[in-house]
């Protein structure tokens, strides 16, 4: 690739990214003096693609690396943690604890950094999920991306997964036996990942992790706690592909998690 089809690369991205952030509600920029002093505490992009504070401080856990133990100690709880998921998938594939494992074609486990600070939960893998066994890759997964993204974040740097593992028939509303089952699946994947924030994606995750029956037009913008963890519910994805007005509002949420996630890398 030359020069100058790589500048025009560039350019389309930042198009459609600034399309995207219209279409999420961004009428412009916050240039308070405050939020300016705050801008230049940030690491600038570099041409060589070198990552961002926030960036950097997502995709590691330890920011910071002062002496080779310290080195050998993060990669010894990396892989603690991948040991710790991989041996609850196994739990997970010979699970057959509701009807679910009758239909499915196989789990949905879950998918990304193990170790991210942010972990997604929807509510039950659709059509391509099944047949592919990743979380969130059809329309739904195509706008997530996106939405992460927008957060200047990608799918490698959070955790996606879901309420259920297995797919309901005909992408029906998961049953509270179901739920129940599988429920103590993802308590476990969050207490092996330990986030520092959790996002909801609808009602259905957001009542079932929470335990509440408020709408979510109801709790969305407000982060409630699940075991100290901060929990921001918000539309399902598959919500805003038929509500696009309410893209805006997930648009808002996802301002105040990168702002929860900003304040705690400056504490």
């Amino acid at each position: 690739m030359n020069i100058q089809q790589s500048d025009t690369t560039i350019y389309e991205d930042i198009n459609c990214f600034l399309k995207y952030l219209k279409q999420m509600g961004a009428t412009g920029a916050d240039i308070k003096q405050t939020s300016l002093q705050c801008i230049r505490k940030w690491e600038k992009f570099r041409v060589s693609g070198q990552e961002t504070s926030i960036t950097k401080h997502i995709h590691q856990k330890q920011k910071t690396v002062t002496s080779d133990e310290k080195q050998i100690l993060r990669k010894e709880s990396f892989s603690r943690t991948n040991d710790s998921l991989t041996t609850l998938l196994k739990t997970v594939k010979s699970c057959k604890k509701c009807n679910l494992h009758k239909t499915r074609t196989q789990i949905v486990f879950g998918a990304g950094d193990p170790k991210s600070h942010i972990v997604f939960v929807g509510e039950a893998p659709g059509f391509d999920e099944d047949k592919t066994g990743k979380p969130f890759v059809g329309a739904a997964g195509q706008l997530l991306t996106r939405i992460i993204h927008a957060m200047h974040l990608n799918r490698d740097m959070v955790y996606i997964c879901n309420i259920l593992k297995c797919r309901p028939p005909n992408n029906r509303k998961p049953e509270p036996d179901e739920m129940k089952h599988c429920f103590e699946y993802l308590e476990a994947q969050l207490d092996i990942i330990k986030p520092d924030i959790i996002c909801t994606l609808g009602s259905t995750a957001s009542q079932a992790l929470l335990k509440v029956n408020t709408s979510i037009s109801r709790m969305r913008g407000n982060f409630y706690d699940y075991k100290g963890i901060p929990v921001m519910p918000t539309f399902h994805p598959s919500y805003l592909l038929r509500n696009e007005s309410k893209k805006k509002e997930v648009w808002l949420d996802m301002q105040q998690i990168m702002k929860r996630m900003q304040d705690s890398i400056s504490t």
